[in-house]
This record gives C-alpha cells, structure tokens and sequence, in this order.
C-alpha cells in the first residue's frame, strides 16, 4: 500500500488495524513516512510504542523486523554473524575429501551461504513489498558505543561487511525508534528523527481503544475499567499501568464473566494490571474499594 495521503488518513487507516491515536501523534507519523525521517518516541511502557510499528505494517503491507535492544548489543549482533557451526563442517568435510585450496576454501566459507542476516542487515534488502518497518525496540537499554553506530547506520542506510563489502538499502527502511526513558539517549541521534512522546491517553481516547482492542468487553464495564485505571494512574506506583494493562484486565474480566466492578473482584485480579508485589499489596482491600469509588465519582455520563 502506497504512503497515506494526509494526517486524517493516517489515523483512519491506523484505526482499521485496531490501533487508535491522536492527531499529534498521527502527524509525527505521516510526516516521518512523507519525509522518510526515523520516528522516535519516549513514552512509559504499555503506551503503545512498540504496537504503533505493528500497525504501521499492517496498514502499509510491510514486513516488520524487529530488534529488541538490551545491555551489551553490539553492532555484529545487531547486523549480521557467521555460521561457525556450519563453517566448521565445510571445513571438515574438506579435510575429508582430501583437503581444497586454502584460498579458495576461506573464500567460500565467509560467502553469503554461511552469512546470519540479523536485523538491521536484514532491513537494508529489497522487499517486494517495499521497504520494511525497520522497529528498534528499547533503544535506552543498549549503551553509548552502540548509539554511535546505530546513528552512522541510519545516516547512509548502508553497513560494511569486511569479507563481502558494503551492503547498501535500495530503499531505506521506515525506522520506529522506541524508548521507557530509563536512561536519556544522546541529543545526535535524536536529532536524526521526528520526536514524539506518548503519554497515556484521557478517558476517551482509551475507552476507544479498549473497545476496538476487546470489542466483546461491554460499554458499561469497558468505562468502569477505564475510570478505575485511570484513577489508579494518580497513585503513588512503582510502576503505573499502561494501555496494554488495561486491555489484558478486560479480557481477565471478560474470561471471569464481570458485569460490573466491584473490591473483591479488583482484588483478585490486580496481577494483570500491576506487576510488581509492593504495588499490589498497596492496593489491595480497602485501598482498591476507595479508588473505585473515586473512580465511579468521577466516571463520566454515557
């Protein structure tokens, strides 16, 4: 599928993947599409970040490749590695044979059959497609020296393989760059991208989402979940719930049979909305009766 048209396209083909945003947001995307500019957003996690790439390559038809980032990626594992184990036996199995001419041996053993694509090799090859949503996933759990590779690789969307050359993309990938802002990342790479912070939505921005993502989830309950959670968010937390948490509690509900919220039942099921066991025991009892209480206070008119 071509590149949306305009900033109300974006959203409403967005929306037909079940993936519900604001008009901010819809505009840092289609001007990241229109100029072929990474797009980075910062954001708590359960936001949406990562689920905004998945949407994008549904709506376009695109492959997506993932990176996920965590403490210690390097750029080998980030780009591409060679297949020792199968080296090994092409080398084996020459010796086997009666041994083959050195040069011509280490020729093929570091040729494209023994080559492991890794992602952001993976990203620079043509697709019939078109270009692939190229999702950086985590991008504050790496460190520095990965940072300045990964900021020369999206300048030339090109990587150099000593043994085979450089490998340049026809088309440059359309890059997703996510961060939890658990550590800041470096202003240069930044400035390489349109920027986007995702916050968590207002009530009705997420009783939207939650009814596109659980549409079985009735009107009624989905605005109880969605008030409880939002009130839930003004707590002092370890870690608030996001989105993803809200969607996951609905089903939770809806598996259990809810009709309607009450303490017990919040108490019972505060492991798929919190995640962490101080945060839960805080909640739980009599605490979780008064925020629904707030919650259904402050709950608005259908």
């Amino acid at each position: 599928m071509t590149i949306p048209a305009s900033i109300d396209d974006v959203q409403t083909q967005l929306a037909s993947t079940g993936y519900v945003c604001g008009r901010a947001l819809a505009t840092v995307v289609f001007l990241s599409l229109r100029l072929g500019r990474p797009l980075f957003l910062e954001g708590e996690a359960g936001v949406g970040k990562t689920e905004i790439a998945k949407a994008l390559a549904l709506m376009l038809n695109r492959k997506l490749i993932r990176l996920q980032c965590y403490e210690g990626l390097d750029a080998s594992s980030a780009v591409y590695e060679w297949n020792f184990p199968a080296q090994m036996i092409a080398i084996r199995t020459a010796e086997a044979q009666g041994g083959a001419d050195r040069g011509t041996l280490q020729t093929e053993l570091f040729s494209k059959d023994f080559l492991i694509e890794r992602p952001l090799l993976e990203a620079m090859r043509p697709d019939e497609n078109g270009a692939p949503i190229l999702l950086i996933d985590e991008l504050d759990r790496t460190d520095e020296p990965f940072e300045a590779f990964l900021l020369e690789a999206l300048s030339d969307f090109q990587v150099t393989i000593p043994e085979i050359g450089t490998i340049k993309a026809p088309e440059p990938p359309i890059v997703i760059l996510t961060s939890n802002r658990t550590r800041e990342v470096h202003d240069a790479l930044k400035r390489r991208c349109l920027y986007h912070w995702v916050d968590y939505p207002d009530f009705a921005r997420e009783v939207e989402i939650l009814t596109s993502r659980a549409p079985e989830v009735a009107d009624t309950l989905s605005r109880q979940i969605v008030s409880f959670v939002q009130t839930l968010r003004t707590e002092d937390l370890f870690k608030k719930p996001g989105v993803a948490e809200t969607i996951d509690w609905a089903k939770c509900l809806l598996a259990l049979d809810v009709v309607d919220l009450s303490p017990e039942m919040i108490s019972d099921t505060l492991g798929a909305i919190l995640k962490y066991q101080d945060d839960i025991a805080k909640i739980h009892g009599s605490e979780a009766k008064r925020i629904l209480d707030e919650a259904s206070a402050a709950l608005e008119p259908a």
